[in-house]
């Protein structure tokens, strides 16, 4: 019922526009009032009131922009004077009476607009939005008072039962209107749950009334945590588009409740709070301590104001008689009283988080309000989270419509309060268990991790990963601190399944632990929150240094039970290929016909497995930002609870004694901060549970910084700043860093793939440049080209005329004496770039370098020279660089085309790759036909060897080779199998050849011929006789008279090759058996020394050895007068056993050696033919 005010009054208030308030308080009017019997009465039109109203408010405050119809309706009391009063009469029915049920309808789609928290959007406020705020805030929160404490009627419950008509109704069966009056209902829960007293504007009634324990009980005494478990357990199947409605709900109810608490034991609770008590006490105590040190006494109650003389001859003035004492307070004072005025920068500002969606600060509850939410935390865990939480991260991934930014932070932060309420849960059902007095016993069930298998999955760490850097690009640290907390509580809830008694959880935790910890990233992203702190606030900066620390002390867990444990790296590959590449002096290169953007995205992409290394990855935690940001906690050390005390001493403790990094804390501010936790008036409390650990580390540490004080006086001065790596290594080891500079490289260089004139290369090289837009290349090329042809034809002209007047001179004879050598060349002309980029691009740009190249260019001096110059030779004239000028204006104008949708670059490639390609293509025709070394002898026309004529069998051959050459990682078993499968294939190969290699007519291809065989035996016979002789002259013997006519002897021409013809006629035969016959003869009685008999002897051997058998002396002979003892007492031993070297040695001088034992009959050497 409204206020019943005057025009007048309506007219004066300037805050609403007089006729938008005249209307909206004549439709609150006919709405109804007060009956007879006291009751609340409808008006006759109170349905269409409540639609007018509600076109009022969607109109002027939805549409226009402004507040003031909610302001209206707020000074008219609309929703405690009627609508609550409606809905209260209407009750008992509203699901029998049609019109009821429409009116009940009409005053909910009232009441989710007023209630709606109200916010201030910076982009859209108006001047009404800010003149209104605050008085709208205040009456929303009355309105929850309103509707918690009515008692009349259970107003969240009709608006329950108002949707339960459309609730009931199948899912596919609903009307747009159904879903709309399911989504009204549950909007106005979520309101309810989320209005809470506004922090900027004062407010004069009872918080209790509407608090979070108020609300929770009336929800438990209105059964509104049963309508929650019904929509949630059955969200995806009666219920799809209310999940994030269900997940807002959940978050206001949940936000800041300590789940610890929430599931602790009604007599550790007590004993806890009583804790608490205690240490607030003893805080109380120290602070009341500490002043009453210098409090003011009855004697020195009068004011008192020093100057304090400072050493710049300026004077402060600091007051009170506290300053008296020490010296050390009086500075103290004058700190404690400065102010610093920061400047202002311009630059966008920063919003501010909404008050509603912090999460950070506690809450306190009720006895009954945590009994009641426990019951229904427990319930839901049991029935609802699973179906929930999957459906919600299915609808964030496909990014629905109806998913905010805000839901996705809510989304990760009850995933983490959900996992710390079932590890308390499972942790207190563990303690009843064990305790003897208790009757509780530990099922199955509650030993699973079953109930919350959903948010433990891979697709719910990838959506993690992603949302954190997602939030970390873009600096939303409300975001991101919900992503740590959830990360961090995925990491304790897989250290507690590790530790169950389950081997099947055992098992997930080994496998979710070897997922998180495998990518390099997720360590990196880690390491960069901690170090990237800068004042987000005191939640974001406990959560960011607890992450931290999890991570790190359960990754060194985990790397100590895997020593063998493998990280996949994105970055170290293209590193390790470039150091490679370098060592091999650019043997390695990758092909260089690829862009900078697709080298650098394929380099991006490029992942491979390293041995993890927790040395090395704990190095990256220990610098000086993640140092300051645990500084930053740690100055909230009177705030902190124990278990962040000990936080902090851990990793304080892992930089100075682990690390061995203590330098990093040898700052003034750092050093001033521990003295005053361990000895300050105001430090920690010396019964602390962690005091003992907080002396202990600060008096190691001081110990140690005046050791290195003493050891290095300079570190006074460096103690006033924060220590970059230089300073750090310096300081470590007294000497700089010494950092090597690489020498830069040059690019792959490419060639035009063969096949192509030279003029068509030219054009490939030009289509490059032009596709690439480096037209400028282009331009500067022509431009040399041009000076240069100027200047060569210039020098061309002046040598023609020099020569033209030198010919005149000395005459036509004197020009013929000149060769073309001693003719002067033309000049090289030196390539200059015309700005630092152009030169920059001569030794990088392996395209421009290929043109260049092209036409003719040459470079000087080494390949990985930057400053090597590039010239145009002598050889080049001008009109072959006309012509190159011509060739590049054609190109690039008209560039050349090409068949089946090539580009210029499918032409290009890198000469090492190709030269790569062809030398294993050679390695491979060698080594891949299934045959060894020794088997390039020819096995005939009808051998399986044999060469392939037909040509498709030769190409399915070569394709079969192209396919084999593909690389394949084999194991030794692998290996052994493949080498005796071929070992046997070549057995049965060698056992069916059946070719003319075995068989072979010789006797019916050769053709007699006395006459050659004189002029061969003539030949042979005259090069043994010049051996003999060259040889018997570098022994120093003189060559007798009689050995020159009468001994005639055979040279073997000592080749053992398979193709050579046999001589088998009997002339031949007869012949060699007559030559034998008179070298015997000769050498044991002609002979002129006994080494001459060895020597001669020797060849003899030799040419038996080396001739057929066919051919060897088979008669008699006449027996010599010498024995053969004292005639062969040294031999000249051939090594026969080569076969190969055999027409090396031809013409070389025999070596002598000790002769081996010969068969002698009738005084002649017979060797048989196994030796």
């Amino acid at each position: 019922m409204a206020q019943q005010t005057t025009l007048d009054e309506w007219s004066k208030d300037a805050q609403v526009d007089p006729e938008v308030r005249a209307h909206v308080y004549s439709l609150i009017s006919a709405l109804g009032g007060g009956g007879d019997d006291g009751t609340y009465a409808l008006g006759d039109d109170a349905l269409l009131c409540l639609k007018d109203l509600r076109k009022w408010l969607k109109v002027a405050d939805g549409q226009l922009n402004r507040r003031d119809v909610a302001r209206c309706m707020a000074e008219a009391n609309i929703v405690k004077g009627d609508l609550l009063e409606i809905l209260a009469k209407i009750s008992p029915r509203v699901t029998e009476d049609k019109l009821k049920h429409k009116i009940a309808v009409a005053c909910l789609e009232l009441l989710v607009p007023l209630t709606w928290p109200f916010e201030i959007d910076p982009d859209t406020a108006t001047m009404n939005h800010h003149r209104h705020a605050a008085y709208i805030q205040l009456a929303q929160i009355g309105y929850k008072r309103a509707i918690l404490q009515f008692d009349r009627a259970r107003i969240l419950q009709t608006a329950v039962r108002t949707a339960l008509p459309s609730m009931a109704v199948p899912s596919r069966e609903r009307t747009p209107r159904d879903e709309g009056i399911i989504r009204i209902a549950l909007y106005f829960i979520r309101n309810i749950a989320m209005l809470s007293p506004p922090k900027n504007v004062p407010f004069d009634g009872d918080e209790a009334e509407v608090s979070r324990s108020t609300t929770i009980d009336v929800f438990q005494d209105q059964d509104i945590f049963q309508v929650i478990l019904s929509v949630a357990s059955s969200i995806s199947e009666d219920f799809v588009s209310q999940d994030v409605v269900i997940l807002e709900i959940l978050f206001y109810l949940l936000k800041g409740v300590d789940a610890d608490k929430l599931f602790m034991e009604e007599k550790k609770l007590n004993t806890k709070n009583t804790e608490e008590l205690k240490m607030l006490i003893q805080k109380e105590k120290a602070m009341l301590a500490g002043y009453a040190r210098h409090a003011p006494t009855r004697h020195n109650r009068f004011g008192t104001m020093l100057w304090v003389k400072r050493d710049d001859d300026k004077v402060s003035t600091v007051s009170g008689q506290d300053v008296l004492g020490k010296a050390q307070k009086t500075i103290e004072k004058m700190d404690s009283n400065k102010k610093w005025n920061k400047p202002k920068r311009p630059g966008p500002k920063k919003e501010k988080e909404v008050e509603n969606d912090e999460f950070d600060l506690p809450v306190s509850l009720s006895t009954s309000a945590r009994k009641s939410l426990k019951d229904f935390v427990e319930e839901f865990l049991d029935s609802s989270f699973n179906p929930l939480f999957l459906h919600l991260r299915k609808t964030i991934e496909r990014e629905a419509e109806r998913v905010e930014e805000r839901h996705r932070h809510q989304f990760f932060y009850l995933i983490s309060w959900f996992l710390r309420a079932e590890c308390s849960r499972r942790r207190t059902i563990k303690q009843k268990a064990a305790d003897p007095k208790d009757p509780a016993v530990l099922n199955a069930e509650d030993e699973s991790y079953g109930l919350i298998a959903e948010v433990m999955n891979q697709e719910t760490f990838i959506l993690l990963n992603r949302f954190m850097q997602r939030a970390e690009d873009e600096k939303a640290w409300q975001d991101l601190n919900a992503g740590m907390k959830c990360f961090t509580q995925i990491l304790l809830t897989v250290q507690e399944m590790s530790e169950s008694a389950i081997e099947d959880d055992q098992e997930i935790a080994e496998n979710i632990q070897n997922r998180i910890f495998y990518e390099e990233s997720t360590h990196d992203r880690v390491v960069h929150i901690l170090r990237s702190y800068n004042n987000q606030g005191f939640g974001y900066l406990d959560a960011c240094t607890e992450l931290s620390h999890v991570f790190l002390r359960m990754l060194e867990r985990y790397s100590k039970q895997n020593v063998d444990l493998q990280i996949r790296s994105k970055k170290r590959a293209r590193k390790v290929r470039k150091a490679k590449a370098q060592a091999a002096g650019g043997e390695d290169e990758e092909d260089g016909n690829v862009s900078e953007t697709q080298d650098i995205t394929e380099a991006q992409r490029t992942v491979t497995e390293r041995k993890f290394d927790f040395t090395r990855f704990s190095a990256k935690f220990v610098n000086q930002n993640s140092v300051d940001t645990f500084v930053a906690f740690t100055r909230y050390y009177k705030e902190l609870n124990t278990e962040q005390l000990k936080r902090a001493h851990r990793f304080f403790y892992r930089v100075v004694f682990k690390n061995e990094m203590g330098v990093l804390l040898y700052r003034v501010d750092i050093l001033q901060l521990f003295l005053k936790m361990i000895k300050g008036d105001q430090g920690l409390d010396p019964e602390s549970p962690c005091f003992k650990e907080w002396e202990e580390f600060v008096r190691h540490f001081f110990r140690q910084v005046v050791k290195r004080v003493q050891e290095h006086p300079e570190l006074i001065v460096e103690m006033l700043f924060s220590k970059i790596p230089a300073t750090i290594f310096y300081l470590e080891h007294g000497y700089d860093r010494e950092v090597t500079v690489r020498a830069p490289r040059a690019p792959a260089e490419l060639e035009v793939k063969p096949g192509m004139e030279k003029e068509d290369q030219i054009g490939v090289a030009v289509g490059v440049l032009v596709n690439q837009q480096k037209s400028d290349h282009l331009h500067w090329v022509r431009d040399i080209l041009s000076t240069a042809a100027e200047e060569r034809q210039a020098w061309e002209v002046a040598d023609e005329a020099r020569k033209a007047t030198a010919a005149n001179a000395e005459g036509e004879p004197a020009a013929e004496k000149n060769s073309e050598d001693d003719q002067p060349k033309a000049p090289s002309i030196f390539v200059k770039p015309n700005n630092e980029e152009r030169r920059i691009a001569m030794f990088k740009d392996n395209k421009l370098r290929l043109l260049m190249t092209l036409i003719g260019f040459a470079r000087l001096g080494a390949d990985n020279d930057p400053d090597a110059p590039w010239v145009i030779p002598s050889p080049l004239s001008s009109i072959d660089l006309k012509s190159a000028i011509d060739l590049i204006r054609k190109f690039e104008f008209d560039p050349p085309t090409y068949e089946d949708g090539k580009s210029a670059e499918d032409f290009l490639r890198s000469k090492v790759t190709a030269a790569r390609s062809s030398r294993q293509r050679a390695e491979f025709d060698d080594d891949s036909d299934g045959k060894s070394q020794d088997e390039d002898e020819d096995r005939g026309e009808y051998g399986l060897d044999a060469p392939i004529s037909n040509p498709a069998a030769r190409k399915t051959l070569k394709r079969r080779r192209r396919r084999s050459r593909t690389p394949q990682e084999l194991d030794d078993e692998e290996r052994d199998r493949r080498a005796e499968v071929r070992r046997k294939k070549e057995l049965e190969k060698q056992a069916k050849v059946k070719s003319t290699m075995f068989v072979h007519d010789s006797d019916d291809e050769w053709e007699y011929d006395p006459e050659k065989d004189r002029e061969f035996f003539e030949r042979e016979n005259a090069t043994r006789e010049a051996t003999k002789r060259s040889f018997l002259k570098a022994l120093g013997y003189k060559e007798p008279a009689s050995s020159k006519s009468s001994s005639k002897k055979r040279k073997t021409d000592g080749e053992s090759k398979k193709g050579r013809k046999k001589r088998k006629s009997v002339e031949r035969h007869e012949e060699d058996e007559r030559e034998g016959n008179d070298d015997v003869t000769s050498l044991s009685s002609g002979g002129s020394s006994p080494e001459e008999a060895v020597i001669e002897s020797d060849e003899d051997e030799e040419d038996a050895m080396d001739t057929p058998l066919s051919s060897q002396p088979v008669g008699p002979s006449k027996p010599t007068a010498r024995k053969p003892s004292t005639v062969l007492n040294e031999d000249v031993d051939m090594d026969d056993d080569d076969d190969d070297d055999d027409d090396d040695n031809e013409d070389a001088a025999p070596v002598i050696r000790r002769t081996a034992a010969r068969n002698v009959r009738a005084g002649f050497i017979i060797d048989s033919d196994s030796e």
